[in-house]
């Protein structure tokens, strides 16, 4: 592959901001749930790259056939993979994609078909565009785009931040998960945080039903804790973890757990998921399951009574769990266990993602 810009190659990355930013010299775009992709394409031969230089070609073959039918012989774009079901994005669909197993991935490529939503352009044939303004790559990208067709998507984009506004609040129906904010003059910059990005936030009481220690700590700090809600059947459901502790906390923590620590072997809510591996058809649900995508990972975790409440903070649910990592708030000792269910949260009206699409502004 002779392109102007080539793999690997870190994308672009954001930070988070409290709200859209304002002024002129900006332009928005809805913030989509999906895998970060970078798709280098030079004549037949295709390179689709994760967000951490991971190749992903294998798991999305139908995603290759797109690009070779659409896109320029020559570019290398920047974009996310999803996958558009009948409510909104499904993440967790996009999760099952990750299977080791040809045959799978082949029968799952079929059941589950994969959408590609481009946001940026690095480089046009033979001209590397990375040092274009954005408001200039956005222009070459509709153009060079400007023949492509579903499952292929240029995501809508505006200059007015009222319109931007609307979007994070009605598109969160849809599986969106914010909005961005791009600097009009700004330049491609690979694995730097030169956009922004608002996210929902909202507070949640769970149970802390188990821990893990933090990395290298020889039990002495803790890492994350794991978090729970109870579903209208009274079963006790794991939704995520809570983390980004400092190391003071970390270390207080385990003062604060060592009360409610129990035996493995007890008769605990998650005892018969604790080594369990994630099915074909289902997303992980107990901890300790190990993630297609991370399978390295150490997962292994450490039991406490579901006695303790912690207020946190959470951007929006995938399926039955947070989407990311949720962040501690306080503990809630005015709360009971039984009380963290899950018709505490709130629920987003569904909105349909061709409306959204109906917005591609080429």
């Amino acid at each position: 592959m002779k392109l102007p810009v080539n793999p690997p190659l870190l994308p672009m990355l954001a930070r988070r901001v409290a709200e859209l930013p304002k002024g002129d010299g900006w332009i928005f775009e809805p913030k989509w749930d999906g895998f970060r992709a970078l798709m280098f394409r030079d004549g037949d031969e295709v390179f689709i790259q994760s967000r951490d230089a991971k190749p992903l070609n294998r798991y999305f073959p139908d995603v290759v056939e797109y690009l070779v039918a659409q896109l320029p012989e020559r570019c290398v774009l920047d974009g996310e993979i999803v996958i558009a079901g009948e409510h909104g994005l499904e993440f967790e669909s996009l999760q099952l994609r990750l299977h080791p197993a040809a045959s799978r991935v082949k029968k799952l490529s079929a059941e589950l078909p994969a959408s590609v939503v481009f946001f940026d352009i690095l480089a046009d044939g033979d001209r590397d565009v990375c040092s274009v303004p954005f408001a200039e790559r956005r222009a070459i990208l509709a153009s060079v785009l400007s023949h492509v067709v579903p499952p292929l998507h240029i995501t809508p984009a505006t200059r007015e931040r009222d319109v931007a506004a609307d979007w994070f609040r009605r598109f969160e129906g849809a599986g969106l998960d914010g909005v961005m904010a791009k600097s009009e003059s700004g330049l491609y910059q690979p694995n730097k945080r030169s956009m922004l990005k608002v996210k929902h936030e909202r507070d949640c009481d769970c149970v802390v039903a188990g821990f893990r220690w933090h990395k290298h700590s020889d039990g002495t700090a803790v890492g994350s804790l794991l978090l729970g809600l109870y579903d209208s059947g009274g079963s006790l459901q794991h939704v995520g973890v809570c983390a980004s502790f400092t190391n003071e906390k970390r270390r207080e923590l385990v003062d604060i757990l060592r009360p409610y620590r129990a035996k493995k072997d007890a008769d605990h809510p998650w005892r018969e998921g604790a080594d369990a591996e994630a099915a074909d058809d289902t997303p992980q649900r107990k901890p300790g399951a190990k993630s297609r995508w991370s399978q390295d990972k150490d997962l292994d975790w450490e039991p406490l009574r579901p006695e303790l409440v912690v207020e946190v903070a959470y951007d929006h649910m995938q399926g039955d769990r947070f989407r990311h990592t949720a962040q501690f708030r306080r503990w809630r000792t005015d709360k009971s266990p039984a009380d963290c269910t899950y018709e505490q949260l709130h629920e987003v009206p569904a909105q349909e993602l061709m409306e959204i699409f109906s917005t591609d502004a080429r």
